[in-house]
């Protein structure tokens, strides 16, 4: 009988421990799903919300405590988004002026000093504007895209390409192609501007002798490697981020504005894809854009 005694205690707090486990499970089964919402969201869908309905409980609190701390988020995204496209088309007309003003004075003017310090008011100006563009872009894709058509990347690669055959016979780069018929639904205009930072940069940052290589496939969808100077890894990431050059430091400003490659990534992430970076294996940068 003690024997039968032993094991029904030992039966009965199997049974116990097996619906503590089993009640404890059904009340944190929601959890997961709300971790899910929260690792979806970024800055193109960020009005998505846990939402969870049902009676007021811990769980129930701790979802309406998640969307309100989104709906707070969403306030300061969507603020630092206006402010830097307004500020960019606010200061788009004053450096408009300024050029205009600088190329009157060297027009009109025979001193070779004023023409010297035009020629360099010039080159500020220009790099202001392209700073201001790239902002406006960033901008743009980071707020998503409003419509899509279907655009053929290969085409549109192919033509990219051809715009850049007198920079690169200029860096003395030779341009190599492999082109597959893929296309994809997005905005061709942002798409565009995806593969000329990516093919300008190749080119820029290389060397004489050198060589660019880009490919059109279904997996990743576009492939630009090229030649040059190697790149360390640990320093691969950090390129995505705005004002960052591979060759110069963030106060040099000659090379550009530093914003091609977060352009890049933000236009591909408004297209529901992805970009990822690698050192080539002899030198230079392997980038690969991935789209659905």
């Amino acid at each position: 009988m003690q024997g039968l005694s032993a094991v029904g205690l030992v039966v009965l707090i199997g049974l116990i421990i097996w619906g503590c486990r089993i009640g404890a499970a059904r009340s944190l089964s929601p959890i997961p799903a709300m971790a899910a919402t929260v690792r979806q969201l970024g800055p193109q869908n960020l009005g998505q919300r846990v939402r969870r309905g049902g009676k007021k409980d811990e769980l129930r609190e701790l979802a309406d405590s998640v969307d309100e701390m989104l709906d707070r988020v969403v306030v300061g995204f969507e603020g630092q988004r206006r402010f830097a496209a307004n500020a960019s088309h606010e200061l788009r007309t004053p450096l408009a002026v300024q050029r205009t003003l600088v190329e009157v004075a060297m027009v009109t003017g025979d001193d070779k000093e004023v023409n010297r310090l035009g020629m360099q008011l010039l080159l500020v100006n220009e790099r202001n504007e392209r700073l201001i563009e790239g902002l406006l872009v960033l901008a743009e894709s980071d707020r998503g895209l409003p419509g899509t058509v279907p655009v053929r990347l290969d085409q549109l690669t192919n033509e990219v390409m051809d715009s850049y055959g007198e920079l690169s016979a200029e860096h003395e780069v030779t341009l190599r192609r492999g082109m597959v018929e893929r296309t994809v639904h997005g905005d061709p205009v942002l798409l565009e501007r995806m593969i000329s930072n990516l093919i300008h940069n190749a080119i820029k940052y290389n060397e004489p002798g050198g060589w660019v290589e880009i490919v059109v496939a279904e997996r990743p969808a576009l492939s630009v490697h090229n030649s040059g100077q190697v790149v360390p890894a640990e320093g691969v990431s950090s390129l995505f981020e705005p004002f960052r050059r591979r060759a110069a430091e963030r106060t040099n400003h000659r090379d550009g504005a530093g914003l091609g490659l977060s352009i890049v990534r933000s236009i591909a992430a408004a297209h529901d894809g992805g970009v990822s970076a690698k050192p080539g294996e002899q030198g230079g940068l392997r980038v690969e854009v991935t789209l659905p």
